[in-house]
Order: structure tokens, then sequence, then C-alpha cells
């Protein structure tokens, strides 16, 4: 018992004997390295340069079409996507796989379970979801319409630019390893 603690003990006082010895108390060195830099002569910085104001423009229609409208885009385009009635459901719950972007999901198997057919969905995270046809995901409102063996098919509502909605066919494709 009493060698394990002259062990210990000279284990920790070694080392601290080793470090005195190599310390110099004077600093002579630093304190001739710090005189030194002293002495330089001060380097010149160069002024920053002048910064030109820039010249402003303001607009004026003078009843000319704006400039942020496409030549195309019409008050007759803008009142039929108005009038399709096609927008997501804002009312709706959101379910879990929605606050992903459709790039960051992968589809890592399949599932069937009382006739229902189920897809595996692996998320950044490396967490798997179970979904079936007529859940969400994606964050563009993605409606799953139909899960077979190798793609899960979704329905996706888009902003098409113009004030309205439009449908988007999309596909999450079953991941090699």
């Amino acid at each position: 018992m009493l060698s394990k603690k002259f062990i210990r003990l000279a284990a920790v006082l070694f080392p601290a004997l080793l470090l005195s010895a190599c310390a110099d108390r004077s600093m002579h060195d630093l304190k001739s390295y710090v005189d030194e830099v002293k002495s330089r002569k001060a380097g010149h910085i160069e002024p920053l340069p002048e910064i030109k104001p820039i010249e402003t423009f303001t607009y004026i229609s003078d009843g000319r079409r704006s400039p942020f409208e496409s030549q195309s885009q019409g008050e007759e385009t803008a009142g039929q996507n108005a009038a399709n009635g096609l927008s997501p459901d804002f009312n709706r719950r959101k379910e879990e796989l929605e606050s992903y972007p459709l790039d960051s999901l992968r589809m890592v198997g399949l599932l069937e379970q009382l006739g229902i057919t189920w897809a595996l969905i692996q998320t950044q995270e490396k967490t798997i979801h179970r979904v079936k046809a007529g859940n969400y995901l994606g964050s563009n409102y993605g409606q799953i319409t139909q899960i077979s063996e190798t793609p899960v098919e979704l329905t996706e509502i888009i902003p098409d630019g113009q004030g309205g909605y439009r449908e988007r066919q999309a596909s999450l494709a079953l991941a090699g390893e």
C-alpha cells in the first residue's frame, strides 16, 4: 500500500520538478524581443478608397407595363388561375414528413399489412416512418396517390408564380444501398 502512494506522489512531483528546472525566471530573451519590436519604425497604412455614391433612379410607369412581370402574363391568365380553385388545405393539420423537402426523404422499403401497402420512408436523421396512400409528405403539400414496389407516387400542389397553384406529379424511388 505504501509503494502505491509513493509511486503516485513521484508521478506528480517528477514532471513538476522537470518543468521548474526549465523555467528561466529572468525572461531576458522575451524582454529583448519586445524592446526590438517596439523600436521598429511604424509602417504606413494606405487610406481606404473613396466610395462613390450611386446615382438613384426612380421608375415612372407612364402607363407602361411593369418590368417585373413577364410579357405574356396578363389579367386574363391571372383570372384563370384564381378561377381554377386549386389550393392547398391550409386548415389541415400537417403531418410530420411535410416538414422535410422531398429530395431529403428516401424510400427504404415496402410493407403489406392487412391488405394495406405501406412505404417505409427514411428522413435525414435516419428515422423511418410508415406511410400509406393518402398520407402527405414533402414541403409542397404532396399527397401520396399510389405505392408500388419501386416508387411512391404523389401529387404536389405548388405555386404557379401568378398568384395561383398547380398540380405536379412527383415520385420517391426505392433507394439502393
